[in-house]
């Protein structure tokens, strides 16, 4: 079984987006690297910070607009729990969010789960191409998400439909040029259907 082992942001300004990745609170969850190759709008993925509770929602996006973050959509609850939309200064979007609406502890900025949503043109066909690639799906609903098995400590892969996906993070779903992201894994390196670049081994 293929599965995803980390990744790697490409930004203009290694040391700047380093700085700002440690402050948020996941330096040692990311990797960046330079990359001058240009991009415009969405970049067509979101990164989810799933945490335990409401309070360290606040915590994570709090030191997140501290390092120099933007606000996308304003934390609040909603029937799913509770989060918010930031975007770090080298555009990367970051969803942080819990299902639970009540705080039984300490804001111990403890992340239970890194997910990456990719936003695809057609998820039963992007979804084929991964199983097709060695992953294994774990969850899935239709034509809408699907997700992928994950090692624990790892990166969790997601599916998402593109237009969706932009609407979820609050942004138009135009964009075009570089993803600046990369995947990497325990198998062989691909692109898929939408762009998105796996390499071998980690950062």
């Amino acid at each position: 079984m293929t599965t995803a082992e980390s990744v790697i942001l490409e930004v203009p300004d290694t040391a700047a987006a380093q700085s700002f990745y440690d402050a948020f609170g996941v330096g040692d969850r990311v990797s960046v690297r330079a990359s001058e190759t240009p991009t415009t709008g969405f970049r067509g993925h979101t990164l989810s910070l799933v945490v335990s509770q409401p309070n360290i929602v606040d915590a994570f996006v709090d030191a997140a607009l501290e390092a120099g973050a933007t606000v996308l959509k304003p934390v609040k609850k909603s029937f799913w729990g509770y989060g918010g939309v930031v975007q770090a200064p080298d555009g990367a979007i970051w969803k942080v969010a819990t299902s639970s609406k009540k705080n039984t502890g300490p804001a111990t900025r403890e992340i239970e789960d890194l997910v990456l949503l990719l936003g695809v043109e057609d998820v039963k066909a992007s979804k084929q191409f991964y199983v097709d690639h060695g992953l294994e799906v774990s969850k899935s609903y239709g034509r809408k998400y699907v997700q992928f098995t994950a090692t624990p400590k790892k990166l969790t892969v997601a599916l998402y439909g593109r237009k969706a996906l932009a609407k979820d993070a609050g942004v138009a779903a135009e964009g075009s040029g570089s993803r600046r992201i990369i995947i990497t894994g325990d198998g062989a390196p691909f692109t898929d259907p939408d762009g998105f670049t796996w390499e071998t081994g980690l950062a």
